[in-house]
């Protein structure tokens, strides 16, 4: 389908996708039998579905109701699982931010290298937000490596460039139990976190704990390019975190970062 569209409130945006793809507002679903066309999904009513699934976690996952990561949209790729067809087996979830540098194929492609039990493919945070958000549980455990930078640290994740595996996620026990409300209060609790990122903040904390649930993309799939962080308190560490080897194939203009021309 390459050439086709999608788009909210009537507002098509164009973007290439695969022959077997169904093209979404950010989302390319990969459905268990090709389709042609484009599907149009009303926001209010996605967010009227996941309120319930999700509302448990908004209190630690954004700073409270009227900010930017507030609404239940913003965590959508959590509960994706459950609010789809059943038919829908894999979807690739894409900020709006992003600039294309390969065939979206190869990214795909990236499901075949998901390990026993992973049901997220995502790659790491390139700044050091997270060695900030989880300062408490760092000075508690000086010796822990959440929020340290890679390859030996736990940087977090950027929810950017999002595979999300529906029927792995479907069939895992663990990751079922990690969406109820005590469970979560536990895992936050534990890690002294208060996030505001929306489903990025909660990839990230059970990835600390569960780092078996995640396929780590490698960073040019998703080559971030804020930098707010160098200068906001963490210039001596930035690099370190901001590194990315290898050609890129996705970038990512986060914080409104201009994207380099071709």
């Amino acid at each position: 389908m390459g050439g086709s569209s999608w788009g909210v409130g009537g507002s098509p945006l164009p973007l290439s996708c695969p022959g077997a793809a169904i093209c979404m507002r950010g989302c390319l679903l990969r459905p268990r039998a090709p389709q042609e066309g484009v599907i149009f999904h009303d926001v209010a009513v996605l967010t009227e579905k996941l309120f319930p699934v999700v509302e448990a976690m908004q209190k630690h996952f954004s700073a409270g109701s009227g900010t930017y990561y507030g609404d239940s949209i913003f965590f959508l790729s959590v509960a994706m699982h459950q609010i789809m067809p059943k038919e829908i087996s894999q979807i690739i979830q894409l900020d709006l931010d992003l600039k294309h540098k390969t065939n979206i194929r190869e990214l795909f492609e990236e499901f075949d290298n998901f390990p026993p039990g992973a049901v997220i493919g995502i790659a790491r945070e390139m700044q050091p937000v997270y060695r900030h958000t989880f300062w408490q549980f760092r000075r508690e455990n000086p010796q822990t490596r959440v929020g340290d930078p890679p390859p030996d640290g736990l940087p977090g994740f950027n929810s950017g460039v999002m595979l999300l595996n529906l029927e792995a996620m479907r069939q895992s026990a663990l990751y079922r139990r990690l969406l109820e409300p005590a469970t979560l209060q536990q895992l936050t609790e534990k890690y002294r976190f208060q996030g505001h990122l929306g489903d990025q903040d909660f990839f990230t904390v059970v990835g600390m704990e569960y780092p078996e649930l995640f396929h780590v993309l490698d960073c040019t799939w998703n080559r971030q390019l804020c930098t707010w962080w160098r200068d906001h308190g963490y210039s001596e560490v930035f690099d370190a975190y901001f590194r990315c080897e290898g050609h890129v194939r996705i970038y990512h203009g986060n914080c409104n970062t201009p994207i380099p021309e071709d």
